[in-house]
């Protein structure tokens, strides 16, 4: 079913985005499919639902602060393409003034 409300070309046009014929219609079927479903949604009694803006709990996930080895800076450096003594040698990225 192709969508009535919205003009899939105007919207493709806006995003710069080029759509086949076949393509418009294929997305202006799933648009009606969807604008479908959110008419379906809006009949639903949502009156004793709490306005929510996270649908889950939020928490933050920690992992415990163990100290561990790292490499051995020689090691690092030896392969480095460049190198200046104890430290990485890069390209300048800031054009001096």
């Amino acid at each position: 079913m192709a969508s009535d409300s919205i003009d899939v070309r105007y919207v493709a046009k806006l995003a710069r985005i080029a759509l086949t014929d076949e393509e418009v219609e294929r997305f202006g079927a799933q648009l009606g499919d969807l604008l479908e479903h959110v008419r379906a949604l809006e009949k639903l009694d949502t009156g004793s639902v709490a306005a929510t803006a996270q649908v889950i709990a939020s928490r933050n996930v920690e992992r415990g602060d163990d100290v561990r080895g790292c490499l051995d800076r020689e090691t690092v450096l030896e392969q480095a393409p460049q190198r200046q003594g104890a430290f990485f040698r890069v390209p300048r990225i800031i054009a001096a003034e």
